[in-house]
């Protein structure tokens, strides 16, 4: 089952996108580089509860 998760901007703590993923295969937090539209560049985001 894939559950809703929302990734956040590591720099302006925004949170920019909604996504999902399979928690049996990536149990842990997800962390990818994305366009952060607060700070006009790609910066980390993280995943947020």
């Amino acid at each position: 089952m894939r559950t809703k998760i929302t990734l956040a901007c590591t720099e302006c703590k925004q949170r920019n996108y909604n996504l999902t993923k399979d928690k049996k295969t990536h149990p842990d937090r997800m962390e990818t580089k994305k366009y952060c539209k607060f700070c006009k560049k790609h910066t980390n985001h993280k995943e947020t509860r």
